[in-house]
């Protein structure tokens, strides 16, 4: 993938922070989410890639747009695949909460996991544990491996999961270890990437949460230097039949960083919608303008750029989402 495309495709996660940022607050997540979709796929048209999505907002007949299997970008350039989410957080927007973002990934095609829309166990780390623990290992084996292998004494060390009544039993374990726990109302990706950024003060990410974001997570986590380990968690003999459908024969198997993201290059791009720990929310300022915050990651060069931008909505080239928009 060219370099140049890391930069290119920022302008899709910032117009789909944009289209969705009105909405923050106002109680209504799927209009914030049907309005960053629709926003991103019009910004994919004027993007130079023959890319196609292999994880989405459903299969063609779940999503009128955005769905798996759906073609992005002009026809002309590299093949890819396409990992979206257009408002990561639809909850987070609707009640004006903190870390909602647009996210997406691109890789050489046949790099990223086709995850079906199921649970996946986790375990995510940041660049000093990475290759030091093994999801398979009960919770307090890795926890006490992590406080040996970072220097640190168990009361310490930060454990972040989602706060969600299936996770109760982890949350027991880890306050009988003494461990800090921080707790996550929604925004999966980016508590999964908590991990590789110091000032996040988190050390594991653990527990149970959407495959799509974990693949998406990957990608992010393999250009931070990090790592990511994931098993599904199919429920039923449907979603089972599914997993095999999607081209995974042993649904099982523990997933590393790679497996979901590739061996090659990744670009990696967010914008924030709500204030977060790492990205600001979409500012408004006089005379029509709008800030956007955005990160944008390459696992090639590992190179990580932050983005900030400053946007004239009164031109009707933003509203449309043409190319006009950078």
């Amino acid at each position: 993938m060219e370099r140049e495309l890391a930069l290119e495709v920022v302008r899709v996660t910032e117009l789909a922070a944009l289209a969705s940022a009105p909405w923050v607050g106002r109680g209504s997540k799927m209009q914030a989410d049907d309005a960053a979709t629709e926003a991103m796929r019009r910004m994919f048209g004027s993007i130079s890639i023959r890319g196609k999505v292999v994880i989405g907002e459903g299969e063609m007949d779940e999503a009128p747009m955005l769905y798996i299997g759906e073609k992005l970008g002009t026809g002309i350039g590299p093949e890819v695949d396409v990992a979206v989410d257009p408002l990561e957080g639809t909850e987070l927007a609707a009640r004006g909460l903190n870390n909602a973002i647009s996210v997406l990934a691109l890789a050489p095609k046949g790099q990223l996991l086709h995850a079906p829309d199921m649970y996946m166990e986790k375990l995510a780390v940041g660049p000093e544990l990475a290759g030091r623990l093994n999801l398979l290992d009960p919770l307090s084996a890795t926890v006490r491996k992590a406080a040996r292998e970072l220097d640190k004494p168990l009361s310490e060390l930060t454990v972040l999961l989602l706060d969600r009544p299936r996770h109760a039993a982890l949350m027991s374990e880890l306050r009988e270890l003494g461990v800090r726990i921080r707790l996550l109302t929604d925004g999966d990706v980016t508590g999964a990437m908590a991990p590789c950024y110091p000032e996040t003060g988190v050390d594991l990410y653990v527990g149970s949460g959407g495959a799509p974001e974990g693949v998406l997570a990957a990608a992010a986590i393999k250009c931070l230097g990090g790592e990511i380990q994931g098993r599904l968690l199919p429920e039923n003999d449907e979603q089972l039949r599914r997993c095999i459908l999607m081209g995974i024969s042993n649904p099982s198997r523990v997933l590393g960083t790679k497996d979901m993201a590739g061996n090659g290059d990744v670009i990696f791009a967010a914008t924030g919608v709500t204030k977060g720990d790492f990205l600001e929310g979409v500012r408004y300022l006089p005379g029509r303008m709008a800030h956007t915050h955005s990160v944008v990651m390459r696992a090639a060069t590992r190179t990580v750029r932050y983005i900030h931008t400053r946007h004239d909505l009164s031109l009707k080239a933003v509203e449309r989402g043409e190319q006009a928009i950078g």
